[in-house]
């Protein structure tokens, strides 16, 4: 009862906040105890910088301090202190980098030009599955076909992402988990990430056919996909190949009014027969439409994809 009647209290709050309109950014604040509250601010409020500060300081920082927000069109505050920050959810997605939070004036100190590209990278690995298990694995897909179903998005919207997926497969994705955790020391140094704990790694297989594409996203951008750090995916099909097409497109990022945008230019990843490739859940990508004239399910372009969480 207690968590119900607290749920019911934090959708008031969040009703009593302005929309936020296109120049600012909605910033959800995650307290310990798993309460949540939504303001609106500008970019350049110093909230942000404090907010962030906070979190970069950690349990380490000796300084307790009262943050007072004002909530529900100024007739509240919200008041807590700074050691009950856990995280921030931002919409936009808003990336400030821990040396320019470290800024003790960051009203003088630009997080970015507005035209320098963040250049996104990515690792993609070869012959990532012993032959006989990417075998076995395209056998259980082409054997499964039944238990694939449409594919959908958080957001529920239209012709934005057409394809097939199956949720459960206990035996691969079991097999794909132990490799991801065996390369991924190698997979954190290539994005410089210090070694953190990863509390789950999360599997679905994936079958693109004629026409089919997933449009211009990330995968950490909700309230639910905050914890993804890294996405990977898993290419595999028949050989010879039976479609074209299919590639992963990566973007480069910009910063503008300190928050990441989409950049116009980005990396294409070919889906490689057997390789896995990995990249930051933040960066924006998309997959490009197939080209499979026989339409033949077991000509799909298949994949495991999925996400490491922190």
């Amino acid at each position: 009862m207690k968590r119900k009647g607290f749920v019911e209290q934090r959708k008031k709050v969040a009703k009593t906040q302005p929309e936020a309109t296109s120049d600012q950014v909605a910033i959800t604040l995650l307290l310990t105890g798993g309460q949540e509250y939504t303001v609106t601010v500008m970019p350049e409020d110093p909230l942000l910088h404090d907010l962030y500060e906070t979190l970069v300081a950690g349990n380490g920082n000796s300084v307790k301090r009262l943050f007072q927000i004002p909530i529900q069109h100024g007739k509240a505050v919200l008041a807590f202190p700074s050691d009950r920050l856990v995280g921030l959810i931002t919409e936009p997605p808003l990336i400030i980098e821990q040396n320019q939070v470290a800024s003790s004036n960051p009203s003088t100190t630009p997080l970015q030009s507005d035209s320098d590209p963040c250049i996104s990278k990515y690792l993609q690995l070869d012959q990532f599955l012993a032959p006989a298990d990417h075998q076995r694995l395209l056998d259980y897909v082409i054997e499964h076909e039944a238990e694939f179903v449409p594919s959908s998005t958080f957001t529920g919207e239209a012709n934005y992402r057409e394809s097939v997926v199956l949720y459960s497969f206990p035996e691969f994705s079991e097999l794909i988990t132990r490799q991801i955790q065996q390369v991924l020391p190698q997979v954190c140094e290539q994005f410089s990430l210090a070694p953190f704990p990863v509390t789950q790694i999360e599997a679905q297989l994936t079958a693109h056919n004629d026409g089919q594409f997933y449009k211009v996203h990330n995968d950490n951008g909700s309230q639910d996909t905050a914890t993804r750090e890294l996405t990977y995916v898993y290419y595999f099909h028949r050989e010879p190949k039976a479609f074209s097409g299919g590639e992963l497109v990566i973007y480069d990022s910009k910063i503008q009014n300190n928050y990441y945008v989409q950049a116009h230019t980005f990396k294409t990843v070919e889906p490689r027969n057997n390789s896995i490739v990995f990249f930051l859940s933040r960066y924006m990508h998309e997959v490009l439409p197939i080209h499979c004239p026989s339409q033949d399910f077991a000509d799909s372009r298949f994949t495991i994809n999925g996400w490491i969480r922190r």
